[in-house]
């Protein structure tokens, strides 16, 4: 077995602390910005490894200031570390962009303040979904409709160690359940309506409507 992993759940290899540490390491002695790695990658489909600890604060306050910025040059809505090959339940988040308003209002889309989560889950608050094109900085190019739960409960562990617990809606909580599903090992287009996955420029074409209803109608999903 590699020194990376030390043992599995589920079937799925699990990352050592010394991994984490050490690709956390090297991001931070680069001089660029870490790449986002892409869609095939071992990280993406590994359970992130919790954080209890592992990185001094001044380390973990610089892994996220790195992440907010690879996310701002991306540029995205939110980071989660295995994007840049650490095996960590870290994310970012942040939605300050400009958007038409019919758009934001039929996706019930709101500015969301940058903040950091560790060690999330999130529950669904009742049964009321909402479906929209999600995409991915992992999977570069691409967009696919997702459905997702509506609004939910979010509990984390903030940067300095504390524990806290969110509501969010709309836009915000896909966000953060696209974000935390990351940390499982898992990606948007495994929840995805497959016959609605286009191009960004097929996407940008057709699609890039407020609602989803011609998209459904035409590619039959």
């Amino acid at each position: 077995m590699s020194a990376r992993f030390h043992g599995a759940t589920g079937g799925r290899l699990l990352y050592t602390d010394a991994y984490v540490r050490k690709a956390v390491a090297a991001v931070l002695e680069a001089d660029t910005l870490p790449a986002i790695v892409q869609a095939g990658h071992p990280v993406l489909r590994a359970q992130a490894v919790a954080f209890t600890g592992q990185l001094p604060a001044a380390q973990l306050a610089r892994l996220i200031e790195v992440m907010r910025d690879t996310m701002h040059a991306a540029p995205g809505v939110g980071l989660a570390a295995p994007q840049i090959g650490i095996p960590l339940q870290l994310a970012v988040l942040e939605d300050l962009y400009d958007v038409p308003e019919e758009n934001a209002e039929a996706r019930d889309r709101r500015p969301l303040d940058f903040f950091a989560i560790l060690n999330p889950h999130y529950t669904a608050v009742g049964a009321e979904t909402a479906s929209h094109y999600e995409g991915c900085l992992s999977m570069s190019g691409w967009q696919a409709v997702v459905d997702r739960a509506a609004t939910i409960d979010l509990a984390y562990d903030d940067e300095n160690g504390a524990a806290a617990m969110l509501r969010l809606a709309g836009w915000q909580a896909r966000i953060v359940q696209h974000e935390t599903d990351h940390l499982a090992g898992t990606m948007y287009l495994d929840k995805a309506h497959t016959r609605s996955l286009a191009s960004n420029a097929e996407y940008a074409a057709n699609w890039s409507l407020p609602d989803i209803a011609e998209a459904r109608e035409t590619l039959h999903f």
